[in-house]
């Protein structure tokens, strides 16, 4: 699976996966064969960075 590009629909899918889905980024990540770096590169990029604690990115 392909994750979106623009940032912010990113933010929407990633956060929906990790709310129903999947217990970490890692996990996610894994799962889906993406780049946890890469995501977080790009949500950084628009001012959001991971919470492990809450398993989003705010």
């Amino acid at each position: 699976m392909s994750l979106p590009n623009d940032p912010a629909i990113l933010a929407s899918v990633v956060n929906t996966y990790l709310r129903d889905r999947y217990g970490s980024l890692e996990e996610l990540s894994d799962d889906l064969g993406e780049d946890e770096e890469e995501i977080r590169r790009v949500l950084g990029s628009i001012g959001l960075t991971y919470d492990r604690e809450t398993n989003r990115f705010r």
